[in-house]
């Protein structure tokens, strides 16, 4: 963007395409402020907003999460006639999502007498964004009983609200409605199902989909990776990996060794971590992040070598964080280690010291210690400080989870097997 602003000053006399190409582009590059700027140069030249203009600089707003400023546009379209323009409307409803006004975004879809395509899909995104998944599933379900075709861009963020509801038959029922279309095809589509069923809890449906996938990424593979290791299905997961090698299918990345790492974890594999620790670092030269630390340091402390992690802790470029310090502590409670838990402790004080849980599991570990003296002191601080154990996590078994989006009372998919 730097040169096209160059050759931009050089220009004499810019008409409004060119003024709305500059704001084009940098919105698209993530430089709203720029945007802006221009916007206001231009105004001051004498040229007015289109419906372009107004398209491009609502995407500003947005990603400055301005909800004053994106107002100021929506006036703008109001004054000049164009809020009822498609394109403008649909920037609108976006604009809203991004900013969390959910609210204002939804009356501005259902004001639309007969959305399209893309307008369906930006008010599902945003209800997706802003955490509102039961809302998002009913939204496609309406617009999938309308008889609008749904496009890669719908099945993805659909997927994704599944995925965070656990919705596992409101997924399934999703798939059926890919099965049978050009959208069957897509590796994106592929890798988004595979997501949905290991995060609902399904790993053999996100095993055999992947088994049966044509044109396997990168992506697909981390995926099924990471779903194999985070339910416990650890060798099965480091043979998955292995499989990568012999034709060199993909080239492992940061995130695959993220998932190999966790299996390890997960399977209490102490030699094949560090192993493969090493493979990451000297045969692929990916340099470990906080989170590759992170498991190496589970998969040391779980099984019982607290100070090998600790020197680990210690030797990392980066500032630990509270989670590898709490892993720690957790450990040293685990395996008795009091002196190396009250290091872990003191890190722990400083970067979270209102955070409930570390001390439970402080004093914990000096009762298991028979230490009780400090278990008073650490109670004590707890009422001094006016921390308060968190209440008990919560857990739902869900008999029909599907009523919760009405997706379940669609039977079949009237669009399956068009092509």
């Amino acid at each position: 963007m730097g040169y096209a602003a160059s050759v931009f000053e050089n220009i004499e006399s810019p008409d409004g395409f060119l003024w709305n190409t500059m704001i084009r582009g940098f919105s698209k590059n993530c430089k709203p402020v720029k945007a802006l700027e221009y916007y206001k140069i231009m105004q001051e030249n004498g040229f007015l907003s289109d419906n372009f203009t107004l398209s491009f600089l609502l995407k500003a707003c947005g990603q400055l999460g301005s909800v004053f400023l994106g107002q100021q546009m929506h006036c703008s379209a109001l004054k000049h006639g164009l809020d009822s323009h498609e394109f403008v409307r649909s920037a609108l409803i976006h604009m809203y999502g991004m900013v969390t006004d959910i609210e204002t975004a939804s009356q501005l879809f259902e004001e639309i007498p007969e959305p399209e395509l893309v307008a369906w899909n930006i008010i599902i995104d945003c209800h997706v964004g802003c955490g509102k998944y039961k809302e998002a599933l009913n939204l496609f379900l309406r617009m999938f009983t309308s008889g609008i075709e749904p496009d890669e861009a719908t099945i993805l963020v659909t997927l994704s609200a599944c995925s965070a509801l656990g919705a596992l038959d409101s997924g399934r029922w999703v798939h059926s409605c890919v099965d049978g279309t050009r959208l069957n095809g897509i590796t994106a589509v592929s890798n988004s199902l595979i997501n949905m069923y290991a995060k609902c809890g399904a790993v053999e449906e996100a095993f055999e989909l992947f088994n049966k996938m044509k044109g396997k990424n990168i992506i697909s593979w981390n995926t099924m990776i990471l779903a194999l290791a985070t339910h416990g299905h650890a060798k099965e997961a480091l043979a998955l990996f292995e499989k990568m090698f012999p034709d060199n299918l993909e080239r492992p990345d940061d995130v695959t060794f993220l998932g190999v790492l966790c299996a390890c974890s997960h399977g209490g594999m102490v030699d094949e971590g560090r192993r493969y620790f090493d493979i990451m670092c000297k045969e692929y030269h990916i340099k470990p992040t906080i989170r590759h630390y992170g498991c190496m340091v589970d998969i040391l402390s779980r099984a019982g070598f607290v100070e090998e992690a600790y020197q680990l802790i210690r030797r990392m470029p980066m500032e630990s964080n509270a989670i590898v310090w709490r892993t720690q502590l957790a450990a040293c409670q685990l395996h008795g280690k009091v002196e190396l838990g009250e290091k872990a402790w003191r890190y722990l004080s400083e970067l979270e010291p209102d955070h409930s849980s570390d001390y439970v599991v402080l004093a914990n570990m000096y009762a298991s210690a028979g230490q009780w003296n400090e278990v008073q002191r650490v109670r004590k601080s707890m009422q001094d400080m006016g921390i308060q154990k968190s209440e008990p996590g919560k857990s739902f078994i869900g008999t029909d989870l599907d009523k919760r989006s009405d997706l379940g009372s669609v039977e079949t998919c009237p669009h399956q097997g068009r092509q």
